[in-house]
């Protein structure tokens, strides 16, 4: 029991950790300092999908679900929790390149007006 609920809460930080690579950019508006948080896990999101990897935080998951009897799973938690919901038939590799572009469109959309706006304020004050 407890090795499932170990598991279970890697998967929760797991996906809140996609929620904040992929829509992070709206907090640091309001907190700007969270920047120094997000555009690194930024990176780190747009890595693992542009090379294909697998974040450590799968194999850990797989490791405590096999130490509480179940199987685990093959493949990264994109392909085995999240793509049967975006793409049913699976995970290739041009879809994990559009997965990977899409986090930097939707961070640019967020971060380049923020960054105009304050650049302006900061040429307002000298």
């Amino acid at each position: 029991m407890g090795w499932r609920l170990a598991a279970d809460a890697v998967l929760v930080v797991h996906l809140a950790f996609i929620v904040f690579v992929l829509l992070g950019g709206l907090a640091v508006r309001r907190w700007p300092r969270l920047a120094w948080l997000h555009l690194p896990a930024v990176a780190w999101g747009v890595t693992v999908e542009l090379t294909q990897g697998v974040c450590p935080l799968t194999p850990l998951e797989n490791a405590l679900r096999r130490a509480a009897g179940d199987a685990g799973y093959a493949g990264g938690f994109v392909e085995h929790y999240l793509l049967a919901l975006i793409y049913p038939d699976g995970l290739a590799a041009g879809h994990q390149l559009a997965l990977g572009l899409a986090v930097l469109a939707v961070n640019a959309l967020v971060y380049l007006p923020w960054l105009r706006s304050r650049r302006r304020q900061h040429k307002g004050d000298g």
